[in-house]
Order: structure tokens, then C-alpha cells, then sequence
């Protein structure tokens, strides 16, 4: 059973459904949390990585001290070609690494289920291809992409935050978005943080509820191809 990596960088800020899926499609997933202490492997050995969200930077070393070691293995990804999700934090930090652009409180923050609008360069993406025009997704970052790498695949955007998904080269993706959260995450977002913000967390729930059934149905195919590129390469001869 092949492995999976995958870094988590808060309590709050685990695998979820993403896990889950991965698991079902036969894949072993090994959650890593450096924040209470764990060590990050010096290599990938040849293993997929993902690389989930967290409050920080990608750069934020003196707040999150494993953060040099876990861009260190999204170099070791890209590099050898490893398949490579990144999820909020884990898609900066690509985005980063790879020679792109982020930068702190830019744009709108984004909370909830947002409508994400898939460009016409998904059609053949081996993750995005044949999901729909738009796709919700729930959100919740005030830090944006502000220029993508130099050859990266520009896939998805939304109203505010115009960089929601990008690959560079052909088994590295980039979210900004949250495949792997479900809406009754959302009754654990601080009520009184989002209310400074002008934003209803009641409100945000509800709407996430009423979409659950098309984010489930559409991210869980997203990591399902997530899972055919890590045991089998790239499906379907794309990209």
C-alpha cells in the first residue's frame, strides 16, 4: 500500500475528509505534526506529500520552527517530480518555493463556501477536468497568491482571490481553498474573530450546509485523482 505524507500545522488544522478519501482509494496516509514536537523526515524517499493549511506564512519560521524542513520537501517534490497537494498554507508555500508571490492580509478574506470558478486550462487537468464551471469550496484565509510561479498552470479562481488552484509541471498542485473541510468545521471558527471581520459564522454554517452535497461530490473526486496520480502516475495520459 503506497504512502502518503502529509504535514499538519495546527490542532485544528487536520487530514478531515481528504484523509478519508485518500485512504478508500488504497492509499496508507501518515499524518505528520510538527507542531507538538514530531520530526519531519529529511527526505521523501520517493513518497507523495501534502502539505494542509495552518495561520502562518510560508516563511513564518519564527512562529511555525518547521517550516524550513517542510519547504525543503516541496522542493524534494517538485525536483523529482513527486506528487504534491497543497491546501491554503500548503499552496502558498508551493507557490512560494516554485518562484511565486505571497503576501500577508492581501485582497478580501474569504470565509465559507465560496464559488470556485474553474478556467478553461482545468479541461485537461488530470485533478479538475470535467467537475463543472464553478465549484464551491469552503475558504478561510486572508493571505493571497499574488503572482503564481513561472510556468505554472493557472486552473481556478473565485471573485476576491484570483489564484484558487495552479499546477507546475505535472504532479504539483497548488489550492488556496479547502477540499478536505466539511461545513460543521465551520461551529469551530472563533465567532468573535470573524465578527470583527463583519462576517455571521451561523451565516457562513448555513450556507456551507446547503452546498455540502456538490463540495463532497466534486473534491471527492478531486483527491480520488489525487490518489490514481499517486499509485498509477498521471490518469488518462494529461499533462
Amino acid at each position: 500500500m503506497p504512502t502518503v505524507l502529509m504535514i499538519q500545522h495546527t490542532p485544528g488544522g487536520g487530514p478531515g475528509r481528504v484523509g478519508a478519501w485518500l485512504r478508500e482509494a488504497g492509499l496508507d496516509v501518515r499524518v505528520l505534526r510538527p507542531y507538538e514536537g514530531e520530526d519531519l523526515p529529511g527526505t521523501l524517499g520517493g513518497r507523495p506529500l501534502v502539505v494542509l493549511g495552518g495561520g502562518y506564512l510560508p516563511d513564518d519560521d519564527e512562529r511555525a520552527p518547521w517550516l524550513p524542513a517542510t519547504r525543503a520537501l516541496v522542493r524534494q517534490a517538485l525536483a523529482g517530480a513527486t506528487p504534491f497537494l497543497g491546501i491554503c498554507l500548503g499552496g502558498q508555500m508551493l507557490a512560494q518555493v516554485a518562484g511565486g508571490t505571497v503576501r500577508p492580509e492581501h485582497g478580501r478574506p474569504e470565509y465559507g463556501s465560496i464559488p470556485i470558478r474553474l478556467r478553461p486550462e482545468a479541461a485537461d487537468d488530470p485533478l479538475l477536468h470535467a467537475l463543472g464551471d464553478t465549484v464551491p469550496a469552503i475558504e478561510r484565509h486572508v493571505d493571497a497568491i499574488t503572482r503564481l510561479p513561472p510556468g505554472a498552470v493557472w486552473l481556478a479562481s473565485s471573485e476576491a482571490c484570483p489564484h484558487q488552484a495552479f499546477r507546475v509541471g505535472a504532479r504539483a498542485w497548488g489550492a488556496q481553498f479547502h477540499p478536505e473541510a466539511e461545513a460543521s468545521r465551520i461551529a469551530t471558527w472563533d465567532r468573535d474573530r470573524l465578527a470583527a471581520r463583519g462576517v455571521d459564522r451561523d451565516a457562513l454554517r448555513a450556507r456551507a450546509e446547503a452546498d455540502e452535497g456538490a463540495m463532497a461530490a466534486a473534491w471527492g473526486e478531486f483527491t480520488r485523482r489525487f490518489a490514481g496520480v499517486c499509485m498509477a502516475g498521471v490518469p488518462d495520459g494529461r499533462a
